[in-house]
Order: C-alpha cells, then structure tokens, then sequence
C-alpha cells in the first residue's frame, strides 16, 4: 500500500523555505492565467520604461483587513492504523489436531498452548534415531578402546626378560612384544598330607629347605589345593604353594621340601619362578618408542612401548563424526516434536482461529492469527522539505472518521532515513505510536497533524498579502499607510508597507510589526489551473518598490528572500 505524504500546511522560513516552494511548484503542472500573463505583461512595460512604481492598469486587487486570528503552522497526513504487533501462527507439521483450546476474542500470553497435534507418525522415527545413536556410541567407545591399546602395558609386576621388537618397526596385532618374568619371588608347590593341609591357611608362614644345601628359607603360604590326590602307598596329600624370596642363587634346577605350621611336607619340589608371562600387541601400528630396557623391572600397568596408526586414528575419527550426525539427528527429531506443540510467540488478542480440535493441520498454513493491541501505530510519509522538522517525540494529534468528537494523542517514535523516490520526490516513512486507543481498531483510516509551532491572538494577513522583500500593499485609508510608499493603480492609490513577519500556516501569516488593526492590505489572487493556488509568496500581489510582487517572478531571479509565502497544503 502506497503510504500518503503528509503535507505541511505552514511556510518555510527565508530562503530554504522558498527553495522548497520552488521545488514544489516545479513538481506540478501548472497553467499560468490570463490574468497573470496580463501582469507578467504589465510589469514588463514598467520595467522598459523607466522604472516607475505605478501599478499596471486593469488589474484586480483583492483587499482584507489586519484582524487578529490564531495561527497554527502544522504537517498534515492520513494513514491506516496497525497493530502494536501481529503473529500468523502457523503449523510446520501436519497431523490431527488434539487440542485447541482458545476462541476468538481471547486473550493469551507468550508461550500459551494453542494447538497440540498427534505426535504418533514421530514416535517411529525417534526410536529408530535412538537406535542409531545407541549403536554409533558403541562404536565410537570401541574404537577408543582401540586407541588406547597403541599404549601396551605390563599385565603384571616383573622384570623384562627379553624385547623382541625395535623402534620404528611395524608389529601386527598378536605378535610377541616382550618377556616379563618375576624371578625375584620363587615358588615351590609340595604335598601335604590331606588332613593336616585341610589346617593350612594363606599367608601362613612357612619355611622351605634347600635339598641340595639343607638351607632352610622362609616363605608364606600362598595358595592351598581343595582337591585331595592320592600318591603311592594310598597317601591321600594336598598340594600347597608357598612362596620365598629369591636370595639371587634360586633357580628352577633347584628342588625342596617345606614345613608348616610343625607340619612337614610329604615330598619335594622343583622351584617355578612366581611369574613369567609374554606381552602381545592387541592393534597393529609402528613402534614409536620403548619406554623400558631389558632387565628393567616394571609394575602392572606400566607402559612398555607406544605405537602409533594412522588408520586407528582415521577410524576414531570416522566414529566420532557418525556419532555426531546421530546424536544430530536425534535433536532434529526432537525438535520437530517441539512443533507438535503450537504455543502464542506473543502476548495479545486472538483475531481468527481457522483451525478446532479433530480437524488436520497442514504443513505451511495459518492456523490462527494474534494481535498485540496493548497500542496502535500508523505510518506516514513526509516529504523530503519538511523532514527535518519531524523529531522523536514530538506529540501527533490523530482523529479517525469512525470515532466522531474524539482527539487522540500520539508520539512520534521513529523517524526512517530510508527514503523511497518516486516521480522527483522523495519521501522518508515515520512511524507514530497512540497508547490510548479506545475506539479505535486496526485497518482504521486516521489522520494526523503534527504542531511545529503556533501563535495565538496574533494580528495576520493572508499569506498571499506578502510581497518580496516583506512588504504588503494597504489601502489609502488604512492608518499604516502614512509610513509606507505610494503605489498608483489606475484610480486606485496603495501603500506599500514593510513588515516583520512570524509565524504562518497554509493561509495566514503573522504581522509582527509594521501595520496595526484597521489596516486594509491589498493583493491580487491568482490561481491555476483547477483552481489551484500557485502557491508563490504573496500570490501576484502588488508591486512594491523595484521588483514584482511576491506572487510573481522576482526582477532578480529566484525567490523572495524575505520570508514565507503561501504555504505547503494540499500535497
């Protein structure tokens, strides 16, 4: 909708108003009269001949008195009213409409349920996405595992026998890598006969004797069989373990016998080392460094070399980005159950409700639609020449033709530097706030004036009185006219009087010194075509001093210097 501009029912002020006028008047088709031909003719004569002040013959003067009035300079304009906010709530889902529970009328706050819908073609599709991220995890913490095995520990405290493999060398998953052997601690496992082993305890103390020196070590009971066996002679024994501590001379060449507790064993044994256990690679990689030596002693948990795989990696990064998009499309799916869920995104009035519960929603259509009416708002557009006298705050009477007798008062709250351009003009949208709407709906015609300045019980003269360089023609009879200069117009005698001038709207300007009541002034009022006023200072009004009137063209060229003319309506 193309906005109306406002228009500015007041004169500018000295040249940049004139200016202004200029550039109004060259925006309009303007037919000049006869009767201003006659005069452009008239004063043409004058001029050639010598520069006398007499007024062309046949022209009509159309006098006024000085009266006093109020004036009041304002922009004017019309618009439609909108809503403080409006919201078209729509569906993004289709499905059966299982409640609605709001009227028209109604009012709702923001985040008010307006509308659920049957969540029952989802639920497959977030289980099935459960799924998926259940099994992408799986993967992705099994390839972790993985990673860490490019670490290989120690499975148990010992010392490293032998290394099988060097830096920078590929292994495969399964090879030897290391020996570890604990040979600080011995074992010796003897039998004991059942009964008295039935007594034995682990971690009982118990003494060990070398069979080759007769040399007694202790040691500690470290595991006591549950099973009986039966030896030769229908000895029925248990076998017991009994750790010692290596002195450094133990080997398993070396045999002995053990006492526990005043019991004596009822044989001998060869010494095992307590533990000797090869270490595997679980991944495939290149050695990237070892951390031990051999002879080093290392405790469970110890690393004993780092590979490195860049295909591992490559698989652990494949599993974190499959866990990604699953993890994805899990919140996908449940953000589109947030959309069986319809709430109001603002505070305000329900206008229409087009869909009821048990009906189907569609994808992409209105299903309600709220307004925010808390107040209205109306945009106009003002012309480039009166923008800059449109602030931020400045009050705007409004009236609408629906509500007859009422005034409303509304605040300007943004003034746009966007312009829009059309036909040589160019207009800037400004947006006007009313808080007090009684009466008043959305879509409803107003209009608006803004007040830039006023003056009341001031002495005025029609606008077009006004002649360049101030100055306004009065009768002989008037008492203003002992101080002016004599201006002849065939029987007629006029005098023209400079004046100061204030303020102005489309019709009246104030006097502010130079007549006084009883003064009668005299212009001539001229008109386009359709009656339309050209609108130039003082209309084509007497011929003051060495120059046309202000309704004229100035002798000089340009526009009048001395103040405003006849305003700005009907734009």
């Amino acid at each position: 909708m193309k906005l109306p501009v406002l228009n500015r029912d007041a004169v500018g002020q000295e040249n940049k108003k004139s200016g202004g006028l200029v550039k109004k008047l060259l925006r309009r088709r303007v037919v000049i009269p006869t009767a201003a031909c006659l005069l452009i003719g008239a004063l043409a004569l004058r001029f050639l001949g010598g520069g006398q002040t007499t007024a062309a013959a046949g022209l009509t003067y159309t006098t006024a008195p000085v009266e006093r009035r109020d004036i009041t300079a304002q922009i004017t304009g019309s618009g439609s009213l909108e809503a403080a906010n409006s919201y078209s709530v729509t569906s993004l889902v289709e499905g059966s409409i299982l409640t609605a529970s709001f009227e028209e009328g109604d009012q709702v706050e923001e985040g008010t349920v307006l509308y659920t819908i049957d969540t029952s073609d989802l639920s497959s599709t977030l289980e099935q996405a459960q799924l998926s991220l259940d099994q992408a995890r799986r993967s992705y913490n099994s390839r972790l595992k993985e990673l860490e095995k490019l670490s290989v520990t120690a499975p148990r405290a010992g010392r490293v026998l032998s290394l099988e493999v060097e830096a920078g060398e590929d292994v495969s998953a399964g090879q030897l890598i290391a020996t570890l052997r604990d040979s600080d601690t011995m074992t010796v496992t003897v039998p004991f006969l059942s009964d008295e082993a039935a007594g034995f305890s682990v971690g009982q103390s118990a003494s060990v004797t070398l069979e080759s020196t007769f040399e007694t070590l202790a040691g500690t009971v470290s595991k006591i069989s549950q099973a009986d066996t039966v030896l030769e002679g229908n000895m029925i024994v248990r076998y017991v373990t009994i750790e010692v501590p290596n002195p450094g001379a133990l080997s398993v060449n070396q045999t002995g016998s053990a006492a526990v507790g005043g019991c004596a064993s009822a044989g001998s044994a060869s010494f095992q080392y307590a533990a000797e256990q090869n270490i595997t690679a679980e991944v495939s990689g290149e050695v990237a460094g070892i951390r031990v030596q051999e002879g080093d002693w290392v405790n469970r948990g110890d690393v004993v070399l780092t590979l490195t795989s860049d295909s591992l990696n490559d698989n652990v990064q494949s599993a974190a980005d499959s866990l990604r998009n699953a993890e994805l499309s899990l919140e996908s799916r449940y953000g589109q159950l947030d959309n069986y869920t319809i709430t109001s995104p603002i505070r305000g009035t329900v206008i229409d409700k087009n869909y009821k519960a048990g009906e189907t929603s569609e994808a992409g259509k209105v299903l309600c639609s709220i307004y925010d009416l808390s107040y209205l708002t109306m945009t106009l557009s003002v012309d480039e020449l009166d923008i800059s006298d449109i602030a931020v705050g400045q009050e705007v009477s409004v009236t609408a033709d629906a509500v007859e007798g009422r005034t409303y008062t509304g605040v300007v709250t943004k003034v746009s530097v966007a312009g829009t351009s059309s036909g040589g003009t160019t207009t800037y949208p400004v947006t006007v706030r009313i808080d007090e709407t009684e009466g008043l709906l959305p879509g409803m015609n107003v209009d608006a004036a803004i007040t830039l300045q006023s003056a009341s019980d001031v002495l005025a003269v029609p606008s077009a009185a006004l002649n360049r360089g101030n100055t306004v023609l009065v009768t002989a009879g008037s008492p203003s006219a002992a101080k002016g200069t004599a201006v002849e117009s065939g029987e007629e005698a006029y005098y023209s009087v400079p004046v100061e001038i204030g303020t102005s709207d489309s019709d009246y300007i104030e006097i502010v010194s130079g007549l006084q009541e009883g003064d009668t002034v005299a212009y001539i009022q001229t008109t386009g075509s359709g009656g339309f006023d050209m609108m130039m200072p003082g209309g084509m009004g007497g011929m003051p001093g060495g120059g046309m009137t202000g309704g004229g063209m100035p002798s000089g060229g340009g526009m009048p210097s001395g103040g405003p003319g006849g305003g700005r309506g009907g734009f």
